[in-house]
């Protein structure tokens, strides 16, 4: 009975995080949401802007802090392991839903693009940017991400396996492909307002030095195997490789490197 209340924990936390993504889609791009990221001002700059901060701080330290081994050890004694990534879920889409709900439209136009040419290429950055997050899930396992592979093997009574060291295609190219994908929705945009591009700016920040942090306890985790990786794929920004450097990564590079320590300690919204 317990194995099918955690695994139906696990769908709904799963669940909640679709809605949560879908949400996202809408409230970044200004669409089919009550609740959008631009608008004109409703207070004083100044208000606007602590609560701005406040809510990203607020998703910020939850996102980091629960993500950590430390706090995971201390966690799994009060939640099943089997469901503390479900959990880690469900915390951060309450987080994002507190930041969708109370977030505060600061007005103010920094840029604005008319051209329809110009309106829709920059759409379609932005789309394509949730597509490489959502592609980028997959390419690991979309389904260890979220927690339901967790879940499903507890119901089976199946000890969990932690997910093999690998570099499946746009991980080839560069090590944090998922956060290109982030970068291109948050700055991908027709019309950049003030309390747009604060969340750019802070998002975009927040990310930068999560690599960091993340990259050391990957190093730890997978110690060469990382290090090489590393060493031969950039971080963000792809480079046209040499023939010969294209074939030692199809014949020699070693079974490595995967962003698997950021994203099982990242939820779908993300940043």
């Amino acid at each position: 009975m317990k194995r099918v209340v955690i695994f139906a924990y696990g769908t709904t936390c799963y669940l909640i995080s679709l809605a949560t993504f879908a949400y996202a889609i809408g409230f970044i791009g200004n669409f089919a949401v009550p609740t959008t990221l631009d608008g004109p001002a409703r207070g004083s700059l100044c208000t606007a802007l602590a609560v701005n901060l406040g809510l990203l701080m607020a998703f910020a330290l939850q996102h980091s802090v629960m993500a950590r081994p430390a706090f995971k050890s201390w966690w799994t004694r009060i939640v099943p392991k089997a469901a503390e990534r479900s959990t880690y879920v469900l915390f951060t889409c309450i987080a994002l839903f507190a930041l969708f709900a109370f977030w505060q439209p600061m007005g103010g136009v920094v840029w604005s693009v008319s051209g329809v040419l110009g309106q829709i290429f920059l759409y379609g950055l932005f789309g394509l940017g949730w597509v490489i997050v959502l592609v980028a899930t997959f390419l690991i396992n979309h389904f260890d991400l979220f927690g339901l592979r967790q879940v499903w093997l507890e119901l089976r009574g199946e000890d969990y396996t932690p997910l093999k060291f690998s570099t499946p295609w746009l991980y080839k190219h560069v090590r944090h492909p998922l956060y290109v994908g982030w970068f291109l929705v948050f700055w991908a945009t027709p019309t950049m307002t003030a309390a747009h591009l604060m969340f750019a700016i802070v998002t975009t920040a927040y990310i930068l030095i999560a690599i960091q942090f993340e990259e050391r306890d990957l190093i730890a985790q997978y110690g060469a195997a990382y290090q090489n990786y590393r060493k031969r794929v950039p971080m963000l920004i792809p480079r046209m490789l040499r023939t010969s450097e294209r074939h030692l990564q199809g014949n020699d590079a070693p079974h490595g490197a995967m962003e698997v320590g950021q994203l099982r300690r990242r939820s779908p919204g993300s940043v």
